[in-house]
């Protein structure tokens, strides 16, 4: 799926495909998007042990090479990226503090569905924080399982979610 162009309400929105030297932008959304929206849900312990300020560079950029996000750009500034895996599960979804409820994270996840569509994945699926849990309930997603997952020394709750996608008729 190519660049495409929004309309996030007032906001001039692009989602693009990822780029090898994103990594850096990408883990400033990441952080600001755990400690400044997640804090309400989590504790201060939690959200470090979720999204530390050191960490592994070469691992981050892994893992997004192998995740291949899609990037929302308002101009030149980045805010917010997820991404959709063949299996159709989203093991990343973040959008930054200052852009919240602006309409990115909708602009978001009508891209994975669109993507979903063009790939023939009928199902998606998502371990998602308490704080986003409410965005994917609107979006359709239900909860299917309550967890608790250790993470560096601390125990964070989430949901497993999931949505059924309609089957595309030829």
């Amino acid at each position: 799926m190519n660049a495409s162009s929004l309309v996030a309400g007032p906001l001039k929105l692009q989602i693009r495909p990822f780029r090898l030297g994103d990594e850096a932008a990408l883990r400033a959304v990441f952080h600001a998007s755990v400690h400044g929206l997640a804090c309400a849900h989590y504790s201060a312990a939690q959200l470090h042990a979720w999204a530390p300020r050191d960490h592994d560079a070469a691992e981050w950029a892994e893992r997004l090479r192998r995740n291949r996000p899609f990037i929302a750009e308002i101009g030149s500034v980045v805010a917010g990226y997820a991404d959709l895996q063949d299996s159709g599960c989203i093991d990343q979804f973040f959008v930054v503090p200052a852009h919240a409820r602006r309409g990115v994270a909708t602009a978001l996840m009508a891209h994975l569905h669109a993507s979903a569509a063009d790939r023939g994945i009928g199902r998606l699926c998502a371990d998602i924080s308490r704080s986003a849990e409410a965005f994917f309930c609107r979006s359709g997603f239900a909860v299917e399982a309550r967890q608790r997952v250790a993470l560096r020394g601390a125990v964070l709750a989430n949901a497993r979610m999931a949505k059924s996608l309609a089957a595309r008729h030829p």
